[in-house]
């Protein structure tokens, strides 16, 4: 489905802008000067936006995968949906952590697990036990190549709860009414008014559910049967307006108190789920020019997890050349291609081998294996 494969394709794009200018902060470079202060908010501060965006689709594609396998939600055999789960995730997260390991125990800058976060051992407890969110939130940031699994946490919570609420709550209008619930409470938790950790305003559960919720929610609905094509149409565009809005016009949206009250990850989720619907079902095809869009968002689990050897790498050759301002640009297309490249690698050359191997092992009838490329959403 190129539609999201494009929309990943973008959410990652803006996941690597956002660490790179991290990086360029922290060294203290500055490189926004003169330019208008809504399109470096654009350009380089819309990571977390971008992560809201997955959330969303993995809501919208593991709902729409678990009716396309079982028949229905209820149906689902929770055994076989963890280990395909499993088979997708853990072989290169598995591999992550025992890089980080290996980098923190031979003390390689920027991969030391301090001692205030509780060093090397909680910090890969926490990632095993999908809480890296909650141990931030108390004990402070990670690095970065850690900091990444915070979003994976939140996924990981989503894919181990979805089975057993499909099946407790057999009916759809059951489902769909806990679901409603998500999305009510996602913005309270991002509040600023009633959550005071800065940390836990971006990282929480809630704040990360409502927008898989709400994906949930639009797969639930797109199975009822196909709209219009005026309709979709109408969907695609207005869905199309409230992601420009957020994405591009986000200062007024600040001004309109849509970021203090949490709203605007509400309003980003609600047009992504608009754009999700039409192109599922119209099967929108995407132009050319945008190919390596879509095949950047068909590996962004891969480039998720290992962009930040990228950065970091990248980052350290620009400080040897004693951070030249006009170097910044250029920087940033070296990371987005080489973080692409490595991620096509990773994935060709191991995880999605892995992938298909556990599931082949796994699961006996083959007709529940899916299609894989289709259907995988990034965890960040």
């Amino acid at each position: 489905m190129d539609g999201v494969d494009l929309l990943r394709g973008l959410a990652i794009c803006f996941v690597l802008m956002n660490h790179v200018n991290m990086q360029l902060l922290g060294a203290k470079v500055s490189y926004t000067q003169g330019l208008p202060r809504q399109l470096v908010s654009s350009l380089v501060w819309n990571g977390q936006f971008g992560v809201q965006i997955f959330f969303v689709i993995s809501g919208f594609l593991i709902t729409s995968t678990t009716l396309r396998r079982w028949g229905s939600a209820s149906s689902v055999n929770v055994l076989d949906f963890y280990r395909l789960r499993f088979a997708r995730i853990a072989p290169l997260m598995m591999l992550l952590l025992l890089i980080l390991s290996v980098l923190h125990l031979t003390h390689v800058k920027g991969f030391v697990v301090g001692e205030k976060t509780g060093g090397l051992g909680r910090a890969l407890a926490a990632a095993l036990t999908f809480h890296v969110n909650l141990l931030e939130a108390r004990r402070g940031y990670l690095p970065a190549s850690w900091d990444i699994l915070w979003s994976l946490s939140v996924e990981e919570m989503f894919y181990l709860c979805f089975p057993l609420v499909c099946r407790t709550f057999r009916r759809t209008s059951f489902l769909s009414a806990l679901l409603f619930v998500f999305v009510f409470l996602g913005p309270f938790a991002r509040s600023e008014a009633l959550n005071h950790n800065p940390v836990w305003r971006e990282y929480s559960y809630l704040g990360g559910m409502d927008g898989i919720a709400l994906g949930c929610l639009t797969a639930l609905f797109s199975a009822k049967g196909r709209l219009s094509e005026k309709t979709l149409r109408v969907a695609g565009a207005a869905g199309t307006m409230m992601l420009v809005f957020i994405l591009c016009f986000s200062i007024r949206a600040d001004r309109w108190g849509l970021g203090r009250s949490g709203l605007d990850m509400t309003v980003l989720g609600l047009g992504t789920c608009l754009v999700l619907a039409a192109v599922a079902q119209t099967r929108w095809r995407a132009p050319g020019f945008a190919g390596p869009l879509v095949r950047l968002g068909r590996l962004s689990y891969e480039v998720y997890l290992t962009h930040i050897f990228v950065v970091l790498s990248v980052f350290h050759l620009f400080l040897t050349m004693h951070k030249p301002v006009r170097a910044v640009p250029g920087m940033f297309l070296v990371v987005l291609l080489l973080s692409g490249l490595l991620g096509a690698v990773v994935s060709r050359s191991y995880s999605e081998p892995m992938n298909r191997w556990l599931r082949e092992r796994w699961v006996k009838d083959t007709t529940r294996l899916g299609s894989i490329p289709q259907e995988e959403a990034m965890s960040v």
